[in-house]
């Protein structure tokens, strides 16, 4: 059974940045794709950006250009760095992976709140 495992929340300012990391119990090589979701309160959870086997990324519109999707295949783990922080992002993020056989796995989510 894959793991995911999130790190990195918490409580910044509006503007600042933050650093979200997803381990994982696989080799994050054997998924086709790897992504972040948020979810904030009252909401639907929604796709923040994925990163396919192959290296393509792929971003909402809202987090374009201060969002940066990673990987780091030697730790199996991948980041999510998030600049320029509004309070809008302020939301419960869950990492993603899906496998070859379109079977996705989630993480327990990691709480990032942004104040004004």
């Amino acid at each position: 059974q894959v793991q995911l495992a999130e790190s990195g929340g918490g409580l910044v300012q509006a503007g600042g940045s933050l650093k979200l990391s997803c381990a994982t119990s696989g080799n994050i090589f054997g998924f086709s794709a790897m992504g972040w979701y948020r979810q904030a309160p009252g909401k639907q959870r929604e796709l923040v950006a994925t990163i396919a086997r192959g290296g393509i990324t792929n971003y909402a519109d809202s987090v374009k250009g201060r969002f940066t999707i990673s990987r780091d295949y030697a730790k199996n783990t991948v980041y999510l760095q998030m600049n320029i922080l509004r309070p809008e992002d302020t939301a419960v993020y869950y990492c993603n992976a899906q496998n070859t056989g379109n079977i996705n796995y989630w993480g327990k989510g990691t709480l990032v709140t942004v104040s004004s």
